[in-house]
């Protein structure tokens, strides 16, 4: 209605030749006595009837069909409140039939209506350009129907009062899908995730999580693995739940490899007391959960590992120590709900040869190699004297001999005592770690699993209690 004071338009001046009644047939103009509506049209029997156009005080109008003084055809209505506008059938005065609703405020809807509400199947455009093709009750999407999202994510299944509900499909504009159950306008009963990670889970979700997934990594065996010299070795791992269960209902996860050296070594693990970097590879060393803080070390795997054959055994080290953040990936349609962010000790690479994807829960990292130490690192010898004094006496009772006390590393192929030898092909004796991080891109529902550790002690072959010791020699005859 007008607002009050409001003039009334010129069109709504009574003039004195019109008719205190209204016309009884044919074409006539009438101001109704409450001057609220003036119609222009065909009349009959003294009711509106036919082709007309109904003024209303305020600005708004209506332009089409008339029977027995009602609005019910087709016709044309301008709301001037709103500034919305309705093409269409009509039924007692209401939008009723098919018909197209234009909104001022953007958007459009063309379909069934019921009252002047949307009712039956219709396409629904919004103001943001989201776009709703399908079922509509009381004005809302009920029943089944498809929707494009703005940011590109399209969803096609069942709804409950403007959300969904039910079973649906959600296909995002990133490649993740979702195929499942849906309540209240998120993941809940049984459903299949397939991200755009790589990552699958296939399972039960409550208010949009998975419910069995996977929250930890888990390496498998004794507390301290120990590792015969030159051998490979073989770590299994496990993702599991906070309750210990494996994440049987997860695939997929890029799990990556790498290893370290202790930064200071113990004299009864090893005869190599701990390794020097040169200042050109200096590094921060890492903390590990074992007590101690180690350095990055190379890490021998099967090429076949990687997307490419051909040589068959490839370095890894933890060349990068810094923690990563990954952006999570936040959905408009409201699917998706990010977990936050936890630090990465290696960058993400989606192929890295030293990478394993994990399935149903498990991976493998199988024929791996502690190599020999890179350049620029240099072990720092223990001498004999230092082990008497430990405790820590070659096996038989008999002494080493004694060895010059120096921080140099021995020059390349002989011994501290002068003899040649092979350059070394192998790891040092000693205490080392294997690190597995996940390193997924882009983060499995904005969230990576925290970096897990295990503790490998190299020891001499055919020695499975005490490392190696410098071999003791019969003194020259005088």
């Amino acid at each position: 209605m007008a607002a009050t004071g409001e003039r009334t338009p010129a069109s709504f001046q009574e003039p004195r030749h019109l008719p205190r009644r209204p016309p009884r047939d044919g074409y006539g103009v009438y101001v109704y006595s409450n001057s609220f509506f003036r119609y222009e049209g065909e009349w009959k029997g003294g009711k509106k009837h036919g082709h007309g156009k109904l003024l209303f005080k305020d600005g708004s109008y209506y332009e089409g069909e008339f029977v027995d003084g009602e609005i019910t055809g087709e016709g044309y209505q301008h709301w001037a409140w709103s500034g919305n506008t309705y093409s269409g059938q009509f039924v007692l005065g209401e939008p009723q039939g098919h018909g197209i609703m234009k909104y001022k405020a953007g958007g459009h809807y063309e379909g069934e209506l019921l009252h002047g509400l949307r009712e039956g199947q219709g396409f629904l455009e919004d103001q943001d350009g989201q776009v709703y093709q399908g079922s509509f009750h009381d004005n809302k999407r009920h029943g089944r129907g498809q929707m494009i999202f703005k940011n590109g994510d399209k969803y096609e299944g069942d709804w409950v009062r403007d959300q969904r509900q039910g079973h649906g499909v959600l296909c995002c504009a990133d490649g993740s899908t979702y195929e499942g159950q849906w309540h209240s306008d998120v993941f809940s009963g049984l459903g299949r995730l397939a991200h755009c990670s790589g990552v699958t889970y296939c399972g039960m979700f409550i208010n949009g999580h998975p419910a069995a997934q996977a929250k930890k990594i888990v390496v498998l065996g004794p507390e301290v693995l120990e590792v015969f010299q030159g051998s490979p070795f073989t770590l299994n791992v496990q993702l599991q739940q906070d309750d210990g269960e494996i994440a049987k209902s997860e695939s997929g996860r890029m799990l990556k490899i790498s290893a370290g050296v202790r930064y200071v070594q113990l004299p009864a693990y090893s005869e190599v007391s701990f390794f020097k970097m040169d200042e050109d590879h200096m590094e921060t060393p890492i903390q590990t959960p074992f007590g101690f803080q180690c350095i990055s070390y190379p890490l021998s795997i099967p090429k076949a590992w990687g997307p490419e054959s051909g040589a068959t055994m490839e370095s890894a080290r933890a060349d990068t120590l810094l923690p990563k953040r990954d952006s999570e990936s936040m959905l408009d349609s409201g699917a998706f709900h990010g977990q936050g962010d936890t630090p990465s000790i290696l960058p993400a690479r989606r192929h890295d040869s030293c990478c394993r994807r994990v399935e149903q829960g498990r991976a493998e990292f199988a024929d791996i190699f502690l190599g020999p130490p890179p350049p620029g690192m240099q072990p720092f010898l223990f001498l004999s004297s230092m082990l008497e004094k430990t405790g820590n006496r070659p096996k038989g009772g008999q002494n080493p001999p004694e060895v010059v006390s120096t921080v140099q590393e021995p020059p390349e192929g002989t011994r501290p005592d002068g003899t040649t030898e092979e350059p070394s092909t192998a790891a040092y004796l000693g205490e080392y770690v294997a690190m597995i991080c996940d390193v997924t891109t882009p983060p499995f529902l904005g969230y990576r699993l925290p970096t897990t550790f295990k503790h490998l002690r190299v020891l001499a072959k055919g020695d499975a209690q005490w490392p190696r010791v410098p071999e003791a020699h019969p003194e020259a005859p005088s």
